[in-house]
């Protein structure tokens, strides 16, 4: 049996050197104990664990008889040495196993999380990313549409000044059509005195017994 613990104990200080260091085999190792510890494996490792525990106490029970009949005053006969020593001895190793089989399976949990603490790290990065990209693009497109804002204010303001201008010119218009009309009115009136007068004068020729054209009546 010490030769089985011993075997037991090198095989897991391999183990625990394998899946310290980033080897080919750390991945196979691990993809073995996640199966592990799936299904039926857990109840089948616990059943383990637990006979190893049990037969720990065993020995230690045993070792503790022997070191009772010794404090007794019985003197231990090379039996009951032997006996001791192999029981401490055995008692240790299986402690060893058992505390050595724990760090493995710490180990293993440990890797495991920080693997997907990784994938999870890659893959806030890479939406860190895409936010940066679509930020970048967006500001690319906030920036053309300041550009082409600025090219609208200043066409409105060339506008404004056309309009501004045309309103001048407008106004101006206005003005000369006020004057042309005042003056046409004015000709207009002009023109009806004119023919009053014309006809004044027509009036006196009949009256003085003259034709329009200056000859006297018969």
């Amino acid at each position: 049996m010490i030769h089985l613990l011993y075997s037991v104990i090198f095989s897991e200080m391999a183990l625990i050197l394998l899946l310290l260091f980033k080897t080919p085999l750390r991945k196979l190792i691990i993809l073995t104990f996640d199966k592990i510890k799936r299904g039926r494996g857990p109840v089948v490792v616990k059943t383990i664990g637990t006979t190893v525990f049990v037969v720990l106490l065993s020995s230690v029970y045993s070792l503790v008889n022997i070191q009772r009949r010794s404090e007794d005053g019985a003197v231990l006969n090379p039996t009951d040495q032997v006996l001791a020593s192999k029981h401490l001895l055995e008692a240790s190793l299986m402690g060893f196993v058992l505390f050595l089989s724990l760090m493995i399976d710490r180990l293993h949990h440990y890797i495991r999380e920080l693997r997907l603490l990784r994938k999870t790290m890659e893959t806030a990065k890479k939406q860190n990313r895409g936010f940066e990209d679509g930020k970048t693009t967006s500001g690319e497109e906030v920036k053309a549409l300041g550009e082409e804002i600025v090219a609208l204010k200043t066409k409105i303001k060339t506008l404004e000044s056309e309009s501004e201008s045309k309103g001048k010119e407008l106004k101006g218009a206005k003005g000369e059509t006020e004057a042309l009309r005042k003056q046409a009115d004015g000709f207009l009136l002009e023109y009806d005195r004119l023919l009053e007068d014309n006809q004044n004068l027509r009036n006196q020729l009949e009256s003085i017994g003259h034709s329009p054209d200056g000859k006297k009546s018969t």
